[in-house]
């Protein structure tokens, strides 16, 4: 994965030292960029050992739908300096991926449209209201329509993010066929490169493999744009003796020939892991 470590290099020698609501400074540098071929391995860092099972469980939780951890923290923790006491979140992102709220058709201006109820993918909530599935129309498309520029799933919904403790960093991802491939394109608001990016490189490299195999595609490239790249101060050492280190040959993920929305944990398998030892990084909350 020298595209990552050559990335950490690029924050750590040109990045400019900023402050942030954490109260631990970072180094920034504003919108890097990066591309993976997918057809070479699975992007797993192998120059740190990466808990491959907490970031498959983090995104079968996303694609849940669910909008509190009280599951997910069985398994791990990492959602919880940000959920209440009951697991509760103010923004989860597979809620706005799977349950994406639509708006009442008295909220709409001048000639605009909304989804109703007869859409295949539009959910009635408990609570009355309507909730669009993204990935199940995002793969509907590439079923019926793979030429779209269209095929768009956004976890940002403003009117929540401007209120919530931690509005999604990864924001938007963006599907793409070319000569029967599937690409995958990520924008992030907000990039810890430590410790967040290895875990959104290997989430949706995940996404696209398991896609494309419902939609019988190859895989293509993952590609992932920073709006602001960033390593804590914190973290500078662990991620100078990271870059020193000569990655191994990547691993391969063999997820099971049943329907995308059936796949459960034990469907995915992770092959010839091999890594270096795990480096320590702190949450900054």
């Amino acid at each position: 994965m020298r595209a990552y470590l050559d990335l950490v290099e690029r924050v750590l020698s040109k990045g400019s030292r900023k402050s942030n609501r954490t109260g631990v400074d970072t180094l920034s540098r504003f919108s890097e960029f990066y591309r993976v071929d997918l057809s070479q391995g699975y992007p797993l860092l192998t120059t740190k050992e990466i808990n491959f099972k907490a970031m498959l469980r983090e995104v079968l939780w996303y694609l849940s739908g669910q909008d509190h951890i009280r599951d997910l923290r069985k398994h791990t923790k990492i959602w919880d300096a940000w959920a209440d006491e009951d697991g509760n979140l103010e923004t989860a992102y597979g809620r706005f991926w799977r349950r994406f709220p639509v708006p009442g058709q008295s909220a709409a201006l001048g000639a605009e449209v909304f989804v109703d109820e007869q859409h295949p993918h539009v959910h009635r909530e408990p609570d009355g209201s309507l909730s669009f599935d993204q990935v199940g129309w995002a793969i509907d498309e590439l079923k019926t329509n793979p030429d779209s520029r269209r095929i768009v799933i956004t976890a940002w919904h403003p009117a929540n993010a401007a209120v919530s403790k931690l509005p999604p960093c990864h924001i938007t991802w963006v599907l793409n066929v070319q000569d029967e491939t599937l690409n995958c394109h990520l924008s992030q608001r907000s990039a810890d490169l430590a410790l967040g990016i290895p875990f959104n490189l290997a989430a949706y490299s995940l996404l696209t493999q398991a896609i494309a195999q419902e939609v019988g595609l190859k895989v293509g490239e993952f590609v992932h744009t920073l709006v602001d790249a960033h390593i804590y101060v914190n973290h500078i050492e662990g991620l100078k003796e990271q870059i020193k280190r000569e990655p191994f040959r990547l691993p391969q993920l063999k997820i099971a020939n049943k329907p995308f929305h059936q796949l459960q944990f034990e469907d995915f398998e992770l092959v010839d892991y091999r890594c270096h030892e795990r480096i320590r990084f702190e949450v900054a909350v």
